[in-house]
């Protein structure tokens, strides 16, 4: 059951007042990485500065090092004032770092669980906790069994009457199809589905849900919502920096697995999906898995499909090196760092509309997109040359940097001859809204802790993305090298050739 803290004054009604978490606390394994300082600590403490968690909400990492309580204090008071998106309070802080603990030990490590075990349990006294826990796994893949199975061991994972537990996962979900049915199998022997969070946390941007407020609260936009008007899609997540020192994540994973498996199918599906007939959580997920199930990889992969790895260049100013260059990748590396493909959507609604994927690193610039690219016009009543600088209509979501929807469209050239050339219409979130964004962690933080799971891929949307990719890797595996392309520029040729052959090209951002 979730226990949540209403406000006294608050309509039930009026889903514009958020809700505040019940009586919980958070563990979080691996806390000395990263990912928990950057974001999730920051999160954590955002949420508690905007008053979004209960008063006695408790924070126990869990890690090797040999910390006491104070020094976990001290770790997560430094990354929050470095990174917290809202500004630091002292009064904040010392109210959640009361409930800050720390327990070490090693994954494996029966002693450290029944520890942890002990401290949860002394949380739910003197925090008022009252045995709801979620367990976020920010650990390598390859170590989720030994924790599920700690966690199962010492009964953290099963909750008591009236109380609730969970677990959180970060991609990725598995390598491939089988090792994604593996992993789901160990997690939901343990957890049921509906306590599992898999975090994208692409699908906590502000943008990426305004992609359904958009289609569905708008009568302007749903009509020509479909093949009879739409030419293509096309779905680009590309970053400006390189690998080096990530060589241990990367190598053997590649773009195609990293990015397009988990963040672009889950923004296709958003894109392409069906109206709901609510936002509950059960007929958001059906919607999105319905129109997964009809997506398949165009054939033959050799032109629908590229691939590549960055060498060296020049960008921002400054020479960079190759992917076989950087720190920790082998010489011999065959590992992508570019990766387009096309997908169709074998719908009524979605038929002979070409999708195109492509993810990167060390392209022209950092940039998340997704652009509704209109047919032309089926008659122009205008000379040749008064449309020569005409392109096709686009409306495009624009997912970071600069998050908001730009619409374009032709219009006419003011003075005394008729020419007409694209112009753009710019909505941004930091222009029109005097409240800034909350981070996606925040977002999905507050929903996991709510159990709110629309944002939360379910195991068989996550099976069905590696089904669509996997013959697409399979096919890689036997076509030699990926194809090399200089640092900041677009990719390689053969991502040109793969849209060229039809007619279209890809938008530089």
């Amino acid at each position: 059951m979730t226990r949540t803290i209403q406000n006294p004054l608050r309509d039930e009604r009026d889903k514009r007042l958020p809700t505040i978490a019940g009586p919980c606390g958070l563990v979080i394994f691996g806390v000395t990485g990263d990912l928990s300082r950057k974001k999730l600590m920051p999160a954590i403490y955002d949420l508690a500065n905007r008053g979004l968690l209960p008063p006695g909400f408790s924070l126990v990492g869990f890690a090797r090092r040999d910390w006491a309580d104070q020094d976990f204090s001290k770790v997560v008071h430094d990354a929050v004032k470095q990174y917290a998106r809202t500004p630091f309070r002292e009064s904040v802080w010392d109210r959640l770092a009361e409930g800050c603990r720390f327990v070490q030990g090693a994954f494996d490590d029966d002693g450290a669980f029944d520890n942890l075990c002990t401290t949860i349990n002394d949380l739910d006294q003197i925090r008022g906790t009252a045995g709801n826990h979620a367990f976020y796994l920010s650990i390598p893949p390859a170590a989720f069994p030994v924790v599920i199975k700690q966690l199962a061991r010492t009964g953290l994972a099963k909750p008591g009457a009236d109380q609730w537990r969970r677990v959180v996962i970060e991609k990725p979900f598995g390598h491939d199809l089988a090792s994604a049915k593996q992993l789901n199998k160990i997690v939901n022997d343990v957890f049921p589905e509906e306590s599992v969070f898999r975090i994208d946390h692409y699908l906590g941007k502000e943008t990426v849900q305004n992609i359904l407020a958009l289609r569905f609260a708008n009568q302007l936009f749903e009509p020509i919502w479909n093949g009879n008007y739409v030419d293509h899609i096309q779905i680009t997540m590309a970053e400006d920096i390189g690998l080096g020192g990530r060589a241990g994540y990367y190598d053997g994973i590649g773009a195609a697995r990293d990015v397009i498996q988990n963040h672009l199918l889950q923004l296709l599906a958003l894109v392409t999906m069906e109206e709901p007939v609510s936002f509950e959580p059960r007929a958001v997920r059906a919607e999105k898995a319905k129109v997964l199930a009809a997506t398949t990889p165009v054939e033959p992969f050799a032109e629908t499909t590229a691939r590549g790895q960055y060498t060296g260049g020049w960008q921002g100013g400054q020479k960079v090196p190759g992917l076989l260059q950087e720190e920790g990748f082998a010489k011999d590396s065959i590992t992508e760092t570019f990766a387009a493909i096309t997908l169709a959507v074998e719908t009524r609604r979605w038929a002979g509309v070409p999708f195109y994927l492509r993810t990167g690193k060390r392209l022209g610039r950092r940039v998340t997109e997704i652009a509704v690219v209109f047919k032309r016009a089926p008659h122009l009543p205008f000379d040749a040359t008064a449309t020569e600088e005409l392109g096709q209509n686009a409306l495009v979501f624009r997912v970071q940097p600069d998050e908001g929807v730009t619409m374009r469209f032709g219009s006419k050239v003011p003075g005394s001859t008729m020419e007409v050339r694209d112009v753009s219409m710019d909505f941004s979130y930091g222009h029109s809204f005097t409240e800034s964004s909350p981070e996606a962690y925040e977002r999905l933080i507050l929903d996991m802790l709510l159990g709110e799971p629309s944002l939360f891929p379910m195991n068989d949307e996550v099976e069905r993305s590696w089904e669509i990719l996997d013959p697409i890797i399979k096919a890689w595996r036997s076509s030699g090298r990926p194809e090399p392309y200089q640092a900041g520029t677009w990719g390689p040729d053969s991502a040109t050739r793969m849209l060229s052959r039809t007619g279209r090209h890809w938008r530089r951002p």
